[in-house]
């Protein structure tokens, strides 16, 4: 039982990456936004990777009553309709403070701690295997010239309001194309996507990755899995007889968040999120957006549809061909001025 439950924590680490797709909508259909203030210009909010605007029949929940006083950071809930232009007109909006002790949060920033730590103590990330094993993702990089390729997009990608010092970045050697965040702000890349993607590209999946950090996916999924993960107690009590400390240790404070992953992965929705808001992290760093959909069909043309970086861990993810269509479908609506 202790195996499988840092199976599954590794898992549920490794696939936040590069899963699943983005719905698409039409003007003046129905939309339901649930992620935070980013941007603010022009009297509008950017929320969910998509621009909400609000006018005098526009209920606001809390205590604001316009877009001027909105912190960025704070999380927003918006029921509205989709405009001819793209935006998003509130009906109604829920502005909240970001909380710092949300349900699970502290856990899975402990969590991810150990398994971070346990990657850098011999500079090894690993998945385990049964019987106490590990069988080696590749060596880890924590300095160089390809991390310090990826911090310079990781700080030109963040939005504003996250702290740059709280974001690591580590490269290790696979010649796979993946990279993978923690709820902690540790993002890892694969080096074989390094190799063959230039940064226009590179941008748009480390901006799907930074998505899953700033909008706490790890959280999110912890809590939904909360009767799943009832059961980690019994996994808790197994790992003591794993053999090796690092896996033991990553086991210990693991397990209790990750058994809903072996049902549902990330789930879609959270995947699709990611996927819009990268995208709008890629904009607004100023990369050229309507090239996105070319790094879905390099997928496509190097694992085929059914790929197994895309879909090894756990998840329903949508194919490679989906994904570059509903990447065209956003940036039709919300990238056109």
């Amino acid at each position: 039982m202790g195996d499988l439950s840092l199976r599954i924590l590794t898992g549920f680490v490794l696939a936040i990456g590069l899963v699943a797709g983005l719905p698409g909508v039409s003007a003046q259909e129905s939309v339901k936004l649930d992620g935070y203030a980013e941007w603010k210009r022009g009297g509008e909010l950017v929320v969910d990777g998509q621009r909400v605007r609000t006018d005098a029949a526009t209920k606001w929940k809390g205590r604001h009553t316009g877009v001027e006083t909105v912190p960025l950071g704070d999380e927003v809930r918006v029921t509205g309709t989709r405009q001819d232009d793209g935006s998003v007109l509130a009906r109604q909006i829920d502005v909240r403070p970001n909380s710092a002790n949300a349900l699970f949060e502290a856990d899975v920033l402990a969590g991810t701690a150990e398994l971070e730590a346990a990657w850098l103590r011999d500079k090894l990330a690993f998945e385990p295997r049964d019987g106490g094993q590990i069988a080696k993702i590749g060596e880890v990089a924590d300095s160089g010239p390809k991390v310090e390729r990826v911090r310079r997009l990781v700080a030109r990608l963040a939005p504003p309001y996250v702290p740059r010092e709280k974001l690591r970045v580590y490269v290790i050697e696979n010649k796979e194309w993946n990279a993978m965040a923690m709820g902690n702000g540790a993002i890892w890349v694969f080096s074989g996507i390094m190799d063959d993607m230039p940064d226009d590209q590179l941008a748009v999946v480390v901006g799907h990755e930074l998505a899953h950090y700033t909008h706490e996916h790890s959280r999110r999924q912890a809590r939904r899995g909360i009767w799943t993960q009832i059961g980690g107690l019994a996994a808790i009590l197994g790992a003591e007889a794993i053999g090796n400390d690092a896996v033991r240790a990553s086991v210990q404070i693991g397990a209790a968040l990750s058994l809903s992953a072996l049902n549902a992965g990330y789930g879609r929705d959270l995947e699709d999120q990611a996927d819009r808001v990268g995208l709008r992290y890629a904009y607004e760093a100023g990369f050229p957006v309507a090239d996105a959909p070319g790094v879905w069909q390099r997928f496509l043309e190097k694992y085929g549809q059914e790929d197994r970086v895309t879909n090894f861990f756990f998840s329903d993810h949508s194919r490679a061909s989906t994904r570059r269509r509903n990447l065209e479908r956003e940036i039709a609506q919300n990238y056109r001025r």
